[in-house]
């Protein structure tokens, strides 16, 4: 058996180095779902917090800095009038079943002059490009509305253009609204009065209150990993004993033909150091015509070709 300073050579040093790499990424990506996991644990227990509360007005709630997070998912109520023209459609949502969308955030002008961003519902549409006035109409008038308290978006998304955006953030609609602006927004719950015929939007719904799958997808990041370990550490072993791959070929081809004897045939109970006679003896049968009790015998051509190499042995 070889020792393993075969693996200081430059085939092995670059294999554990793409082996290390692989499970340092398994292990990364692992960390990161459980990390997704203790999240959605934090947003559960602050939705299963605040679900049960009574609605409170939304200046106690969310001020010009935004909501706290602690709050997202509670409920609110405001009293106003909506700015229909200045409705901004969200682009790039999806409903409860999976089919494409937007929403339809409406400012709600309050009597001090604050907008509240009241995203008022879902509309099941196949269009990227739906104008604010194709959108059903909110109620006119005075207006009391009682939302779920959402946190701002971030990022790129959150542009606002030709009334429209990616992504809800206070603070990019305040600026294309002119108007001054409640940090945050809500996802509408209830309005009243009512808007005549229903308001044609799907409204949102809380979250699901479940753990998801990171769990298990942490654990199938890192049985990856201890795979690609495994694996490394078997074939280093497996090669310590046998010898490269390279060479096993070789070692196999330079064995003579006469050795090479199907053991599921008549020598399958021969011992080692009588294997030569027993072949030997099978060539004498095909010879004389006689057939033998092997499944599968050999051609004339064969045998001769045994019985050559034998007497060249012999020699």
């Amino acid at each position: 058996m070889r020792s393993y300073a075969f693996l200081l050579s430059r085939r092995w040093i670059g294999f554990a180095v793409v082996v290390a790499v692989l499970a340092a990424g398994t292990w990364w990506l692992g960390e990161w779902q459980f990390g997704r996991l203790d999240e959605r644990q934090t947003r559960n227990a602050i939705v299963r917090g605040n679900e049960g509360l009574d609605p409170a007005p939304v200046s106690e709630v969310m001020s010009d800095a935004g909501p706290a997070a602690g709050d997202e998912w509670r409920l609110v109520t405001a009293t106003g009038t909506y700015d229909v023209s200045r409705t901004v459609v969200v682009r790039y949502r999806s409903g409860a079943d999976g089919q494409p969308g937007v929403d339809a955030v409406v400012p709600l002008v309050t009597a001090s002059g604050t907008a509240l961003a009241v995203d008022r519902g879902f509309l099941a549409t196949d269009t990227r490009a739906v104008d604010p006035t194709d959108l059903p109409t909110p109620p006119s008038g005075e207006v009391t509305v009682t939302g779920w308290v959402r946190l701002d978006g971030t990022g790129s998304s959150t542009e606002v253009e030709d009334a429209s955006t990616r992504a809800v953030s206070s603070a990019t609609l305040g600026e294309a609204w002119g108007l001054p602006t409640y940090g945050g927004f809500v996802d509408l719950a209830a309005e009243d009065p009512a808007p005549a015929g229903g308001s044609g939007l799907e409204r949102t719904e809380l979250p699901e209150l479940d753990n998801g799958p990171h769990f298990f997808y942490g654990l199938q990041w890192w049985f990856f990993g201890a795979l690609a370990l495994f694996g490394f550490g078997y074939l280093a072993y497996d090669e310590r004993k046998r010898g490269p791959h390279g060479e096993r070929r070789t070692r196999q081809r330079l064995v003579p033909l006469s050795q090479r004897v199907d053991p599921t045939q008549e020598v399958e109970t021969v011992e080692e150091g009588t294997v030569r006679e027993a072949v030997l003896g099978r060539v004498e049968k095909v010879k004389a015509g006689r057939p033998t009790r092997a499944p599968r015998e050999l051609t004339k051509s064969q045998a001769e070709r045994l019985a050559a190499s034998e007497a060249r042995r012999r020699r």
